[in-house]
């Protein structure tokens, strides 16, 4: 990460701010290389209960951590000998942790496995012998095996919903067409959407369970291979980005808390196209049945355009103008875009390549996936060998640590305190510092609010005369939930004392002394401070 230091909202206006709905004249955004040297990454997540670690998986069999730029040589999990990788779609192509890791120690891989290539879901459990790892001879199959008949379109995608159950994704058996017209046919697992217990086992609440002629896990029918899915961590919506054939690529969104049953459509229909039902059923829906799904979005092959790579719907609190945008990308022609929906409709479809295509380095290639870090930041993953991990970031300009404009000082005890809680609307850890109202102009403080990951190993707050060392008086690292005071007293006829808030490179400074004010600016928003 580049050391630099961002400005922060503050005040009464960071509420209203911090996770906003998305504004049409958005922060302008950039890149961050955060990791190289993975071979071919197909996702990332973030450690629970550790913020300075990201999870990459590699399609080849390894679960790899990184850790301050660096990718770590201890693997989290190493599946090399199980996983049937290097011809066509295999390998390891899925990984989630339990909603309940940090107590049960369990966490979940998706494979095509070697000798039949068939794709398997095991559970894995947290090392004895090595906490910070999983335990490579611990893995129980809850799912499968599952005959894959060609080597593409096997999906493998898992993720847990905010059910708590297991969602995976599989492609529809390969070739071209779906010749077999699997996606259609609710007897096979294969184009499917699937949704099970932590076992393995059906839901009972799963839409086909007791349908004749149907699977139990079944979710959703009608995919030719999700690449990739997510679910929205506040509406908890499910999008699901699904490559096309020859023409289309397409995005699709179910509401959260729906029933599922959704159909979508393949290979009756590719997007908003018609594509056939050769090979299919005489009972298969027709072109534009109201029983399927249409995607929300759909696009076409021109401009290099071949296959979609699914997103996340931004959720971080870092750059609060984003709020609920979707980002997806094409993996050939390497396009970058974000568009926002309101349930009905997407508006704002912007093609950010420029913008997150780093200046002055070599261009974002082949990209496989995105991911999420533990906070809801952004991260962008290249395929191929020492390939690059990126986080979308905000591009503002910097904000010094030098505070100016700092009034003397006579003294006098002040009392600072400290809480963690919710972020609003996003689900993150915040920062509230102090409560207080000024009577100059400008803005009262309110409820200082700051994202906070705990613990954060970048957060340090500390009490500093900007003219001599610091005075000490060093608050630690908070959990969640936690809350602290701190009081100090400042000499008599001393320089005005600068409480300054580090976290993750970011700076807030506050002039404490009595009537004094500080102007900060934040996405070239100035907001002033009064005390």
């Amino acid at each position: 990460m580049t050391n630099q230091r961002l400005p922060i909202v503050a005040a009464a206006a960071l509420l209203s701010v911090l996770c906003a709905a998305p504004d049409s004249a958005q922060t302008p955004l950039t890149t961050e290389l955060v990791a190289s040297g993975a071979s071919a990454a197909l996702f990332l997540t973030g450690m629970p209960g550790d913020s300075t670690k990201l999870i990459v998986v590699q399609q080849g069999g390894r679960i790899r951590v990184a850790k301050g730029g660096q990718l770590l040589s201890n693997d989290l999990l190493n599946l090399t000998s199980k996983v049937s990788a290097g011809a066509g779609e295999r390998g390891l192509l899925g990984f989630a942790f339990d909603p309940n890791y940090e107590q049960n120690g369990y966490a979940y891989a998706s494979y095509t496995r070697t000798g039949n290539h068939a794709s398997v879901v095991e559970r894995y459990s947290r090392d004895p012998l090595h906490p910070a790892l999983l335990d490579p001879n611990s893995g129980v199959i809850i799912f499968g095996p599952v005959s894959q008949p060609f080597s593409n379109h096997n999906g493998g995608g898992i993720a847990f919903g905010p059910d708590d159950k297991l969602y995976l994704g599989l492609g529809d058996g390969g070739a071209a067409g779906d010749p077999g017209c699997r996606a259609q046919d609710p007897s096979t697992y294969l184009g499917k959407m699937l949704r099970m217990n932590t076992d393995g086992s059906a839901p009972s609440d799963n839409p086909f369970v007791g349908v004749a002629g149907s699977l139990d896990l079944i979710w959703a029918t009608g995919l030719r291979n999700p690449w990739r899915f997510s679910f929205d961590r506040v509406t908890g919506d499910l999008w699901v980005a699904d490559v096309g054939q020859g023409s289309r690529e397409e995005i699709n969104v179910a509401p959260g808390g729906g029933p599922g049953g959704d159909n979508y459509g393949w290979k009756v229909m590719e997007g908003f196209n018609c594509y056939g039902t050769g090979g299919c059923p005489s009972q298969v829906a027709n072109c534009n049945s109201p029983s399927l799904k249409l995607p929300v979005h759909d696009y076409g092959h021109g401009q290099g355009r071949c296959s979609v790579t699914g997103g996340y719907a931004y959720r971080g609190c870092k750059i609060p103008d984003l709020q609920g945008t979707y980002f997806f990308a094409d993996y050939c022609s390497d396009d970058i875009y974000s568009m926002e929906y309101d349930g009905t409709s997407i508006s704002n479809l912007v093609n950010r390549t420029n913008e997150l295509d780093p200046v002055g380095s070599a261009s974002i290639r082949n990209i496989t996936s995105f991911g999420e870090d533990l906070e809801g930041e952004l991260y962008i993953i290249e395929g191929g060998n020492n390939a690059q991990i990126w986080k979308v970031v905000a591009s503002v300009p910097e904000l010094s640590s030098d505070v100016s404009s700092i009034s003397a000082s006579a003294g006098g005890t002040q009392t600072l305190a400290l809480s963690a809680g919710t972020c609003d609307l996003a689900g993150q850890p915040y920062l509230l510092l102090g409560s207080a109202s000024g009577t100059a102009p400008g803005v009262p403080i309110q409820d200082v609010i700051l994202p906070l990951a705990f613990p954060d190993p970048w957060f340090s707050f500390t009490l500093q005369n900007p003219n001599t060392a610091p005075l000490g008086n060093s608050f630690g690292i908070l959990d969640a939930g936690a809350s602290g005071a701190s009081t100090f007293t400042l000499p008599p006829g001393s320089p005005a004392a600068v409480v300054g808030l580090t976290l993750n490179h970011a700076f807030l400074g506050i002039d404490l002394s009595s009537g004094g004010g500080v102007t900060f600016a934040s996405n070239a928003v100035p907001v002033q401070l009064t005390l």
